[in-house]
């Protein structure tokens, strides 16, 4: 039995899930979300009949903080973390990851993620592009799906799929957008990685931001267009060496003003605005079109 736990990030609804299911060696859990939630995420699991302490295996898709932030204290209960190879040496000495987020989140880092320490190396478990991972009677595959982060793992559970952030946010009858924080994002790897998705054929897509999703090609299908026209939308911007803090306004704008046209209000916009911030899909856009431009000059250094 899968269970969606949403863990009210920020006060919000349906802005990030965790997902334990059920196996004959007790509960598995597809991503931590970050620490800050911990509190909240060990109610969810005790709502399900569980301990926290009762969770010994830990799937994280990648490990950005809203996904993986509270993986240290799974481990510190006895979880084994399993990630992308990728992963690994952050997750075991999280300063740099933590510095790079700070970079981003400034004085908010605490507010927003709580805090991150060391996982010990023997409870970080790297899993390989289309291993099985067995726990119990449950099966688990792991596909390394880069585009939105190059340590990215799409876990697939029989026909379903853990998608975090590589298949979209999507929030009720909202529209699916592409989260496109620094430093990884790069749009050929993506559309890879969809087209990956579509050729395993799955029958449910589970976003972490946020449920589930039943028309799965049609939900690829815009998740590639919007991805499209948002790089398009800020790659102007970048030949014109604009600075992001000019961007920001406009690109917010921008995309709040195609959430009001498909009909979404105040509060559904916020649960976007929460789940996948606006400004930070600038900065991640902007580096995208900076490596593009910095690897078309080394081929052509003339």
């Amino acid at each position: 039995m899968i269970n969606t736990l949403d863990l009210n990030f920020q006060g919000v609804e349906k802005a990030i899930a965790s997902f334990l299911i059920e196996t004959s060696e007790g509960p598995v859990l597809i991503e931590t979300g970050p620490y800050s939630c911990f509190e909240k995420l060990k109610e969810l699991v005790a709502d399900c009949q569980y301990d926290i302490t009762d969770i010994k295996h830990v799937f994280i898709t990648h490990i950005h903080l809203d996904h993986a932030g509270g993986a240290w204290a799974l481990a510190r209960h006895g979880a084994t973390i399993y990630l992308h190879p990728f992963g690994v040496s952050h997750m075991a000495d999280p300063a740099k990851l933590w510095k790079s987020a700070k970079l981003i989140y400034g004085d908010k880092m605490e507010l927003l993620w709580g805090k991150m320490e060391p996982i010990n190396a023997d409870r970080l478990h790297p899993v390989e592009h289309g291993v099985d991972v067995k726990v119990g009677d449950l099966t688990l595959k792991a596909w390394h799906t880069p585009g939105h982060a190059n340590h990215h793992i799409v876990w697939q559970v029989g026909p379903e799929m853990f998608c975090g952030d590589v298949s979209g946010v999507k929030i009720g009858k909202g529209p699916v957008v592409p989260p496109c924080p620094p430093p990884d994002i790069n749009l050929e790897k993506w559309e890879q990685s969809i087209s990956l998705i579509k050729d395993l054929k799955p029958e449910k897509l589970h976003l972490t931001h946020f449920g589930e999703v039943l028309n799965i090609n049609e939900h690829l299908d815009e998740l590639s267009g919007i991805l499209t026209s948002w790089a398009n939308w800020i790659k102007p911007r970048f030949d014109n060496n604009e600075l992001p803090d000019e961007v920001i306004p406009e690109f917010q704008k921008f995309t709040w003003q195609q959430l009001r046209a498909l009909g979404l209000g105040d509060r559904e916009i916020n649960q976007y605005e929460t789940a996948n911030p606006s400004w930070m899909s600038v900065a991640g856009l902007m580096r995208y079109w900076k490596k593009r431009q910095e690897a078309e000059q080394q081929a052509n250094p003339l």
